[in-house]
């Protein structure tokens, strides 16, 4: 009878074993396709937050992974009017630097958040201005 009692404990313990085996692959598994998982947007450009306060327009792509790409890259300068203090944006393109960069690679941990730019948006606007301008 205690010969049994043993085959029916390591019956027992192998199952729970594959039991277990078989919920942490499974964890495993959800964990890396949602963890990869890149975020696809309903507007062509994006507005990008990074956690230095910048805040970049373009096209993102590879959102959600290891290595996002901000490609078209615009962003805001501000300039006060030094007689009438007035403050007026200008949208300016990436490129123009002396090392004329063409994208931005960028850390997805300092990404804040990202918002899609709306296609009649102020925004929108002057980029396509911008387009029609070169």
């Amino acid at each position: 009878m205690q010969e049994g009692n043993r085959w029916a404990a390591v019956t027992q313990i192998v199952w729970m074993a594959a039991g277990l085996f078989v919920i942490v692959a499974a964890e495993a598994f959800i964990a890396g396709r949602v963890r990869d998982r890149e975020v696809k947007f309903p507007t062509p450009y994006q507005a990008v937050l990074l956690s230095n306060g910048s805040v970049y327009f373009g096209k993102l792509a590879g959102y959600g992974g290891p290595h996002p790409v901000l490609s078209e890259v615009f962003y805001i300068v501000s300039q006060t009017n030094p007689e009438t203090k007035q403050v007026s944006n200008m949208l300016v393109k990436r490129g123009k630097e002396l090392h004329q960069p063409d994208r931005m690679y960028l850390s997805p941990n300092q990404i804040l958040f990202v918002e899609p730019v709306g296609p009649s948006s102020k925004v929108a606007n002057l980029i396509q201005e911008s387009k029609t301008n070169q």
